[in-house]
């Protein structure tokens, strides 16, 4: 073995080392979620913040270092693998921002995010803002700081934007963002005057948890999830988490008068895990071993959930499976009202509740909210306020009180601001992925009402499944279109499928 292999094999050591940590912590964020006690939150907190700490370490060290500059030589670095290459660059990048933060403030940090979580879920259920504003305060304080030590180009948001979509900044979300919404709103308004509404009196029926769960079973299986490689589990706010390719879980929340909010979830999370099942397992104990950006991950949800699961053909097929699993309530329905009631379109107050059509306005108001908070031109106690005055503004609804407004998503409990413009940025994606199936695929319609999902894993492992975080979003968008961001797929989707639902 050459000095060069022994070097490399000894920092993928080290690496996997961290991962290994993360890994653990991943397990530990999935149980705190997942109704671990009340009162062991206090030890759990600090047992995470010991673990983080302890990555933070390994990752900002002299060892690291070392290992950094020895390996981005030219001389050496041409001769690694390519996979050791991307973690030396990955690796690289954490080092020079994570250095800088001072190893208190990040394990201070690091235990108010785990503490914050549990007291935002206890103040949304209160609907009690004031509860929760000292941590958001803290929280936000804590991002500011970061930012002051990262340093920043342009717009201290940019910063935050690197760590869910590098590559995507304040001005191209601006300009996207402003076009869908100039596109969405006058839409909007079409389908809300529209005459021609559905009728939804059946879908909101009782329909038991048992029930709910064994259809979303059903569901699971058909589009591919591998149970052998993760599990389904219920939580207060859904999510799914990679803990590796070979350990996918998934939650969703279930509303026993409302099915969809449950199945649609389980669908949405089921296409995260699908990608995360589906990395590479040659990036196992490296950093890549990962989706390359929150953006690309959210396509893959929602390519699943609005692309195949609010698609015809899909319900063409699993109809019946859905009056196998039901009380009776759709025996006297007919498909076609049964679509149309599933792809209503109204404003609604709950972010995850929303349709397809009016999702991305309330992406575009949490952006904008958190902007200003970082930039400062709007402070943590005129949140809920600012917060009503845009859902009036952008939906034509207000909150009756905080729980159904400012506090109904986790997100800022953890400190994630930034993460937030990656759902619509990921819906952006989904379409000009969609068109790309499309084109390589002219059967889709087909494969999906027949069951088969073959073909379409095939192809989303092919262009971005398998490469975890060896392809940036950038990369794998240019890659698959030809070109970059572009909102009017998504757009000539909306508008399509709407007006004719709509009949207008």
């Amino acid at each position: 073995m050459s000095n060069i292999q022994a070097l490399e094999k000894e920092f993928r050591e080290y690496v996997k080392k961290i991962e290994d940590f993360n890994e653990a912590l991943s397990v530990l964020a999935w149980d705190s979620r997942i109704g671990a006690p009340k009162k062991g939150v206090q030890q759990r907190s600090e047992i995470i913040g010991t673990l983080s700490t302890e990555v933070f370490q390994l990752s900002t060290s002299n060892q690291m270092s070392n290992f950094i500059e020895k390996l981005t030589e030219k001389d050496v670095y041409k001769q690694l693998s390519i996979i050791t290459q991307k973690t030396v660059d990955e690796c690289k990048k954490k080092y020079e921002r994570n250095v800088k933060i001072p190893k208190e403030e990040y394990k201070q940090y690091v235990m108010l995010q785990a503490e914050s979580e549990s007291i935002w879920e206890e103040a949304k259920d209160q609907a009690d803002f004031d509860m929760f504003r000292p941590y958001l305060e803290k929280l936000l304080e804590f991002k500011k700081k970061f930012i002051h030590y990262w340093g920043y180009n342009e717009h201290p948001y940019n910063t935050l934007l690197d760590d869910y979509e590098p590559g995507i900044f304040v001005d191209t979300i601006d300009h996207v963002f402003s076009e869908l919404r100039d596109g969405l709103i006058p839409l909007v308004k079409g389908v809300s005057e529209s005459p021609h509404q559905p009728q939804t009196d059946f879908i909101y029926q009782p329909f038991s948890k048992e029930q709910q769960k064994h259809l979303n079973i059903d569901i699971l299986n058909e589009m591919g999830y591998d149970f052998s490689k993760g599990r389904l589990d219920e939580t207060v706010h859904p999510f799914a988490i990679g803990i590796n390719p070979n350990d996918v879980r998934i939650t969703t929340k279930y509303k026993e008068d409302d099915f969809k909010l449950a199945l649609f979830g389980t669908i949405h999370e089921g296409g995260h895990a699908l990608y995360e099942q589906n990395i590479s397992e040659e990036l196992i104990g490296t950093p890549l071993c990962d989706g390359t950006s929150m953006g690309i991950h959210e396509s893959q949800s929602l390519f699943w959930e609005k692309f195949i699961g609010k698609h015809y053909s899909f319900w063409e097929r699993n109809y019946q499976v859905l009056k196998k699993h039901s009380n009776g309530q759709f025996d006297d329905v007919s498909l076609e009202q049964f679509y149309f009631a599933i792809n209503e379109a109204k404003p609604s107050l709950i972010r995850i509740e929303s349709d397809e059509l009016t999702y991305c306005l309330h992406i575009i108001l949490r952006y904008e909210l958190e902007k200003s908070l970082i930039e400062g031109s709007l402070d943590v106690k005129d949140l809920p306020e600012a917060w009503n005055e845009k859902m009036k503004e952008y939906l034509g609804v207000v909150p009756n009180h905080n729980g159904e407004g400012v506090l109904q998503d986790v997100h800022w409990s953890f400190g994630a601001f930034g993460y937030f413009p990656s759902y619509a940025l990921g819906y952006i994606y989904a379409a000009q992925i969609k068109e790309a199936i499309v084109r390589d695929l002219p059967q889709f319609d087909q494969y999906i009402s027949q069951g088969d999902y073959t073909l379409i894993h095939e192809w989303l492992k092919k262009h971005i499944h398998q490469h975890g975080a060896m392809k940036k979003p950038a990369e794998i968008i240019k890659d698959i279109t030809g070109n970059g961001i572009n909102a009017k797929p998504l757009l000539s989707y909306l508008n399509e499928k709407y007006r004719r639902l709509y009949q207008f």
